[in-house]
């Protein structure tokens, strides 16, 4: 197969339309916007996706409408931005300069002390009055996890939130609803370019246009790096200065994107965000929508990809031991063709995943609920909001009247890969499900795993976290788990 490849990449920056040739690989838009732009509003605080300093939307086409969302530009690279535009807080002023109905509530509420994360906090508001003309409190919290502030305390930027939420865009001017038309045909036009291949020296980045492309592009170069949400190659690039070269951007891929439900399983692209996920995934298994909203912030959720999570391999990654739990599969592709392999299997060691270079994630394919399976997930850290996991528990229960038929015990966090506990399995399965059975199982855990210390939680911690969340599972089953139970656990339900 012989693709013809472009050598641009097209964007639309605030008002004006870019082209660029020369695009490094690992180039992020924060330099870029702060260096050779000379936008200085969007400021580096943690360059690793968690302050949320740098904050800017980016606008893409969603099934043809122009959806907004914002991201860390810290850890967001220039590849990945080819038919998209990316707004940043200069753009907000009026045609008088008059400030936005979102940057002015900040200004009367007292939203502002030292200002440094300020121009961050109004991007991320601005996402929100976008989208929601009535945000509850628990919305507006979830738009600014990702935010963080040494001054005000929060509460002045929430009631900031509240205010601008009564000024619609029909009594303001908006630069982005004034010029919505114009850059969704922009965007359009874009998208239909076909593949990019930009070669600087060394220097060398991909953007394929299809799966087709995608797989073609990895048989010629195997040890590219594969990057789709960059949460995690970004700090592989600002925190251990690793090379990446070359790089195959793929968050532009509509055929990674979608969520497709048969009467037996639904499939899950594997470029599907955290966020574009959560609706279809809580409906179907309510357990996933309460822990999503704890995968990192709104911006890392908006740009993270579950493929992405498996396809790295971490062994503290949230979505693996919950799909692991729920019995999922992992589709990977290449020019050759397409092979399932079950998740549990995927993660070899830590490291080592069951995934050939020239082969990249596809989809995951997990089995639908069924009505006599009990599913939960519990994940502990230090803050409910935006933090990595130390220990997490994902666990599946199916009963025979008072015995356990099937029972799966998935943890991250406790050994180098997401792992089930299979002598705690064995422990339960064919027993009645009771508290003394559960006790035993919780003392089996002990052969199937020896954690590591660490800065997140000592050995000893992440022993009996991952025993007591077996008890509280067992408790939830029974309508027995308290609210203290419930604190110590995270939060999460």
């Amino acid at each position: 197969m012989t693709i013809t490849f472009g050598d641009k990449i097209g964007f639309v920056l605030n008002g004006e339309d870019v082209a660029l040739g020369k695009v490094p690989p690992r180039q992020t838009l924060l330099d870029w916007l702060r260096l050779e732009k000379r936008l200085t509003g969007t400021k580096e605080g943690c360059a690793e996706g968690d302050c949320g300093a740098c904050t800017v939307l980016v606008g893409r086409l969603v099934d043809g409408e122009l959806v907004y969302e914002s991201v860390n530009a810290c850890i967001r690279f220039m590849g990945s931005l080819h038919a998209t535009h990316i707004v940043t807080v200069e753009h907000l002023k009026g045609r008088d300069g008059k400030l936005h109905p979102v940057q002015q509530a900040m200004v009367d509420c007292h939203g502002s002390q030292c200002g440094f994360c300020t121009p961050g906090f109004v991007m991320s508001l601005y996402g929100l009055w976008l989208t929601n003309s009535n945000p509850s409190r628990q919305a507006i919290e979830e738009a600014l996890q990702g935010n963080l502030c040494r001054c005000t305390g929060y509460e002045p930027i929430v009631k900031a939130a509240e205010m601008a939420a009564r000024i619609r865009p029909a009594d303001v001017f908006d630069p982005i609803q004034a010029t919505r038309e114009q850059v969704k045909a922009k965007l359009a036009e874009l998208a239909l370019s076909g593949p990019i291949r930009i070669v600087d020296g060394a220097d060398e980045l991909y953007v394929p246009s299809s799966t087709a492309d995608l797989a073609e592009i990895m048989g010629t170069n195997p040890h590219s790096t594969i990057v789709a949400g960059s949460t995690d190659v970004g700090l592989w690039v600002t925190k251990q200065m690793r090379p990446i070269n070359p790089v195959v951007f793929i968050n532009g891929l509509r055929a990674l994107q979608g969520i497709s439900t048969g009467p037996e399983a639904i499939r899950i692209g594997a470029g599907v965000t955290y966020s574009h996920g959560l609706k279809a995934l809580a409906e179907r298994y309510p357990a996933l929508g309460r822990l999503i909203p704890r995968i990192g912030g709104q911006q890392v959720r908006n740009m993270g990809t579950i493929g992405g999570n498996i396809a790295n391999g971490s062994p503290i990654g949230d979505m693996p031991p919950a799909l692991i739990a729920l019995g999922a599969e992992v589709e990977l592709r290449s020019r050759e063709g397409n092979r399932h392999v079950v998740l549990e299997d995927y993660f070899i060691e830590y490291g080592r995943q069951d995934r050939e270079r020239h082969e990249f994630v596809e989809s995951i394919v997990v089995p639908v609920l069924a009505d006599d399976c009990r599913f939960s997930v519990y994940k502990i850290s230090k803050r409910r909001d935006e933090d990595i996991t130390a220990v997490l528990g994902a666990f599946s229960l199916r009963l025979d009247g008072d015995r356990v038929r099937e029972v799966r015990l998935a943890y991250g966090g406790m050994a180098g890969t997401p792992k089930r506990a299979a002598d705690a399995e064995a422990a339960l399965v064919g027993k009645a499900w009771t508290e003394a059975n559960v006790l035993a199982a919780m003392d089996a855990l002990e052969q199937d795993f020896q954690p590591l210390s660490d800065w997140r939680a000592s050995a000893d911690y992440r022993m009996m976290a991952a025993k007591n969340l077996i008890l509280r599972f067992f408790l939830d089953s029974q309508g027995e788990s308290s609210e203290l139970v419930r604190f110590a656990a995270g939060g999460l339900r």
